[in-house]
């Protein structure tokens, strides 16, 4: 299992951006949109895990995420997603692993991410920090862990 950080030059984008739309999640077709649309600068990076030339899962790290603009987080992993086949097999920590090692590479010493989900990034070393506002005029839990 090989996991890449890629950008729109790279070999795996139009895949990744295809695998994403018609992935079971419906965070899938929010990502494909903005990979479309080119919403990803500077450092920020969409993470592809390919096993045997087979996409398995991806996740992102952005500056802001659904994260509201009156907050000053950053960055954030988001939109994670393991395929089923590969479920089980912990390639959302090692997604998560790798985002935070690169995340550091840039300076940053946290990482952050948003979630509905009760008891599922605590697993992978993410602690509760609260609940805020997000773009979408809802409040989600946010988590922070150190890269």
């Amino acid at each position: 299992m090989e996991i890449t950080a890629i950008t729109s030059e790279h070999e795996l984008w139009q895949r990744t951006i295809c695998f994403a739309s018609g992935c079971s999640w419906r965070g899938g077709h929010y990502l494909s949109d903005a990979m479309r649309n080119g919403s990803f600068h500077g450092w920020e990076r969409v993470f592809v895990a390919v096993d045997n030339g087979q996409i398995a899962g991806f996740c992102t790290l952005t500056e802001k995420d659904e994260m509201s603009e009156k907050y000053d987080f950053r960055p954030f992993i988001g939109s994670v997603f393991v395929d089923e086949f590969y479920r089980g097999s912990r390639l959302s920590g090692r997604l998560i692993d790798e985002v935070s090692h690169y995340a550091s590479k840039y300076g940053f010493e946290k990482v952050y991410i948003m979630s509905g989900e009760v008891g599922l990034y605590e697993k992978y070393g993410f602690t509760f920090f609260g609940m805020y506002d997000t773009i979408y005029g809802s409040v989600e839990q946010l988590f922070v862990r150190n890269t």
